[in-house]
């Protein structure tokens, strides 16, 4: 009887322990962030990039833009509605001057039925988040990104850029920045020697892109 009330216990608590996870998904993401923190404080005023794992894994970051106080908060496989959940964990206690955003493009290849205007309205949905409480924040857009590996989702990726796109064009202190067709070739598909093994990740010179474009946005 004992053995059985010991295995009870033991398959409640992982049950238990599932359901945490499940509620707060990349909780251990956030927990590291404020660990870092505590041990050494971000600038402040800083630009704040806030996004997937096209930012985490974007480890030089700092060194690609010398001139800028930076604080890095994408984590991997985050979608919109993950960043807003942790919006008063990776956003507000920075008080950040601008907001540099990738996100988007987990949305798209998490199922067939999100659709542009889905993930437009997540954006949105962050956006008025964002600007409800830091009025004049600057608040900019990296375009989802083309890759190889979700390329039959091109035309949500692009639906939604543009989506996005034509909602920035109408808001104040806001930036749409578009990375996607510098990554394309002369006959409009994805450049493949961006990316590392699993064409989903850029490499090297992927990120030299990207810095190219995104240093122009930057404030001073």
């Amino acid at each position: 009887m004992k053995r059985v009330m010991q295995l009870f216990i033991a398959i409640c608590l992982f049950q238990l322990t599932v359901q945490n996870a499940n509620a707060q998904p990349f909780k251990n993401d956030i927990a590291l962030f404020k660990q870092r923190d505590s041990v050494l404080p971000p600038p402040q005023n800083a630009i704040l990039f806030i996004g997937s794992s096209s930012f985490t894994k974007w480890t030089n970051m700092q060194e690609a833009f010398p001139l800028f106080p930076i604080i890095n908060r994408g984590f991997g496989g985050s979608t919109l509605p993950d960043v807003i959940l942790y919006a008063n964990d990776i956003i507000f206690p920075y008080k950040p001057k601008q907001i540099i955003i990738y996100c988007g493009d987990n949305d798209i290849a998490f199922s067939d039925t999100i659709t542009a205007e889905i993930v437009l309205e997540r954006f949105k949905q962050l956006y008025s988040l964002i600007r409800s409480r830091l009025k004049y924040t600057e608040i900019d857009f990296v375009s989802v990104k083309p890759s190889p590996s979700r390329w039959k989702f091109k035309p949500v990726m692009e639906a939604s850029n543009r989506l996005i796109r034509q909602f920035i064009l109408q808001q104040s202190h806001a930036n749409f920045i578009d990375v996607y067709h510098a990554m394309l070739d002369e006959k409009g598909n994805v450049r493949e020697d961006l990316f590392i093994e699993d064409k989903l990740h850029m490499n090297a010179k992927g990120y030299a892109i990207w810095t190219q474009i995104i240093s122009k946005y930057l404030l001073q």
